[in-house]
């Protein structure tokens, strides 16, 4: 008993001096999950979006996280050069025998602006606050004594986050979009026994995507992005395709697909099918780390859909800005 509490106690200090956040492979097939500043930019009066990752499902019993989000636009000017929107995000992630994992609610609020006469550039600023819950469910423990029982089986705390996006589209054919968010930022303590050295680190993201339309029915969009949580770097940079099959008519369908690196980690390929509102996206993550012998290089899959409210009650001009 002594040993599997140490154990217990020993995973929860390493989660918060290690902290590592919730995370997927799509970094932007969802934008508000990476950054409460991209909220607020999409054609209509809403979006709604869920994405489930399914991870290390060869190796043991896997990791299962899935997300939520609901955004809804509050206010938007006339010339629709700046607007004030709402998020709702909820996330679920647990794994292993006892179901370790995390809840968490968060409520968000972002504001964009252009800032050329042009309206080309915009900036935008996010603020995001939120609750989570981890803990872990010990009725699979196998106890030396049955009789013993856990003195603490969750810990609460509330959670924090900031972002700033620019957005830049000089022709119809580029655009290019940065975010900088902040998650963490009160840096909550997570330990069972509210020990002072297990809090979760602060998580910064760096995020960078480009489309450029060298051809008419074909674009190229590359993608960088940098998270940095403590002592843990996270690298991915790649490339996708994106096909525009129909557009100007009664319906708007396009297909994007390319492959990008998780550096020193996975090799993850994606594919994205949009039609008219919706966006259906699938991803697979080809393991290449030291743990690849293990799990057969199998990473994770993940598979996600977004809906964008269209709005029917008149029409109003669309955002110069482009459409996340």
């Amino acid at each position: 008993m002594k040993r599997l509490v140490a154990i217990v106690l020993m995973i929860s200090a390493a989660a918060g001096l290690r902290g590592q956040d919730i995370h997927f492979s799509q970094v932007d097939a969802d934008p508000v999950l990476l950054n409460p500043a991209y909220s607020g930019f999409y054609q209509g009066t809403g979006r709604v979006g869920m994405l489930y990752r399914n991870q290390w499902a060869t190796v043991s019993i896997p990791y299962q996280t899935f997300a939520f989000s609901g955004e809804l636009a509050l206010w938007r000017s006339r010339n629709m050069n700046s607007g004030l929107s709402a998020g709702l995000l909820f996330f679920n992630d647990h794994a292993g025998t006892l179901h370790y994992g995390t809840t968490s609610g968060h409520l968000s609020l972002a504001y964009y602006h252009a800032i050329n006469r042009a309206a080309t550039s915009y900036l935008s600023f996010g603020l995001e606050g939120g609750y989570a819950q981890s803990g872990f469910d010990p009725s699979a423990a196998q106890l030396q004594d049955p009789s013993e029982t856990f003195a603490t089986q969750q810990v609460a705390y509330p959670l924090l986050a900031a972002g700033v996006a620019w957005y830049w589209q000089p022709t119809g054919d580029f655009h290019l979009k940065v975010g900088l968010s902040a998650r963490n930022i009160n840096r909550p303590n997570i330990s069972y026994l509210k020990l002072d050295s297990a809090y979760l680190n602060r998580r910064f993201s760096l995020f960078a995507r480009a489309e450029y339309r060298r051809w008419q029915s074909l674009s190229m969009l590359p993608v960088f992005m940098c998270q940095v949580q403590g002592r843990h770097r996270e690298w991915i940079y790649g490339l996708d395709f994106k096909w525009y099959l129909e557009e100007g008519g009664s319906r708007e369908v396009t297909l994007r697909a390319g492959v990008a690196m998780r550096h020193l980690d996975a090799v993850i390929a994606n594919l994205m099918v949009e039609y008219n509102a919706f966006l259906f996206s699938f991803c697979y993550d080809a393991n290449i780390s030291g743990l690849s012998v293990a799990s057969g290089s199998f990473g994770a899959i993940e598979a996600g859909v977004v809906y964008r409210i269209p709005k029917t009650s008149r029409k109003t001009k669309a955002i110069k800005c482009p459409v996340y």
